[in-house]
């Protein structure tokens, strides 16, 4: 029988230490919100269905989710066992299993989530934990195995004995269970702590009391579990997603000079050979060919596509362009909403006006087109290709192929002027 695979995702934390007016859940981490980082980990996942469990300023959450999950709602913080049991009515009529997972622990790999998913289904484990080894585990909750390596019980440190204490896997807070037996230990949960809270780890002990099969995946990047709960956090957090970008591209052949200074975002394609000087920010969704070369202090922003060879130099920024092979944008342009050439060459100085205040419009230049210094490109305009531009001028209307156009005034001296 073909199993359900789905996700929780934990999203209704007040996050206090954050210090902020905004839900801690939608402040962002590389130009993406924490929990729209978490559904959409989930969904690379080959996770089918996705449910948030919101509440404090919910609509924060939802305004950045939208329709991309299902909604369910905690009224009042009653612990994480409480949350889970909110979404009910998604999972009463599923078979297969469900994946928990935290709004607030942004940078888990899909790959890890996998792993945990198949682990649980090869092994037919009713709950299957993603843990960690720390050398230093102070404050999470020990892992307790009993003689044959099976998990028996989660123990939250300030219930731990001395003993315990020495233990050195923890808890993730990252769960793969059958939905079924979930369902059935939630409705079990007592608040037996001073909070009286409803205990998500608590299942793991009703699971083993039952005889229910328990296993767990042992992380091997601890950072993939690191939470997020003050604005230092999200910092560091930052600085780890942008190593592990810069890294994967380097080990698929980009020449990055300074990994501390290149901020790639996600979802970039890099072609091999291509070189990344320092300073230099390439946001999301962008696709740069092979050989080329970018920066300094280059600004390569959503949607830009660059064929080989294309030279993007130091204080350019482009937008929604498009880049034939062997073009040259060297310094201090601005290109937006454009299509340029191959072996066409932007001189110092030259802007797309590609907004009238209350439209944008689109620029053309053909290939083996060059334009001079100081120019001004006032969208909607196409130029033609093999044609060439008069530096400082000002393009308003179309250039026909292999034409000049010069759009300046012409220069006036009036000697003496300046002594009166």
């Amino acid at each position: 029988m073909e199993q359900d695979i789905m996700a929780v995702v934990l999203a209704a934390g007040k996050g206090t230490r954050m210090k902020s007016n905004k839900s801690k859940l939608v402040h962002k981490i590389y130009g993406k919100e924490l929990v729209k980082r978490v559904v959409e980990t989930a969904k690379k996942s080959n996770i089918e269905e996705v449910i948030a469990v919101v509440g404090h300023k919910r609509e924060q959450v939802q305004l950045v989710l939208g329709d991309t999950v299902k909604y369910a709602y905690q009224d009042e913080m009653l612990g994480t066992g409480h949350a889970v049991l909110q979404a009910e009515k998604f999972l009463k009529n599923k078979n297969g299993k469900i994946v928990i997972l935290n709004g607030d622990v942004p940078i888990i790999r899909p790959e890890t989530i996998k792993k945990l998913i198949k682990k649980s289904i090869d092994n037919k484990e009713y709950a299957t934990l993603l843990t960690a080894i720390y050398n230093n585990p102070n404050g999470y909750g020990r892992i307790i195995r009993d003689i044959g390596g099976n998990i028996k019980e989660i123990i939250e440190e300030k219930d731990a004995t001395e003993e315990q204490k020495k233990i050195k896997e923890i808890n993730s807070g990252i769960y793969c269970f059958d939905i079924q037996e979930l369902l059935k230990a939630l409705k079990k949960l007592k608040p037996n702590n001073s909070q009286g809270e409803l205990y998500l780890t608590d299942v793991i002990k009703i699971m083993n009391d039952e005889g229910l099969k328990t296993g767990a995946v042992i992380v091997e990047d601890n950072t993939e579990i690191l939470g997020v709960n003050d604005r230092m956090q999200l910092e560091l957090l930052t600085k780890i997603l942008k190593m592990r970008i810069n890294q994967y591209h380097m080990e698929n052949g980009v020449t990055i000079e300074d990994i501390d200074n290149t901020y790639i975002y996600d979802d970039v394609q890099i072609g091999v050979d291509t070189v990344i000087h320092p300073n230099t920010t390439i946001k999301n969704d962008v696709v740069i060919g092979e050989d080329c070369e970018i920066g300094p202090n280059a600004y390569i922003r959503e949607g830009c596509r660059l064929s080989n060879k294309v030279k993007i130099g130091s204080f350019v920024e482009i937008k929604k362009a498009i880049i034939g092979e062997g073009a040259k944008v060297p310094h201090l342009s601005y290109m937006g909403d454009c299509e340029i050439g191959a072996k066409t060459n932007i001189g110092c100085g030259t802007i797309t006006c590609n907004y009238d205040g209350f439209n944008k419009s689109k620029t053309i230049i053909g290939e083996h087109s060059f334009i001079g210094s100081n120019t001004n490109l006032v969208a909607p305009v196409t130029l033609g290709k093999n044609s060439f531009i008069a530096a400082g001028s000002t393009i308003t209307n179309d250039v026909p192929d292999d034409s000049l156009a010069i759009a300046r005034q012409r220069q006036i001296n009036k000697d003496g002027w300046n002594k009166k």
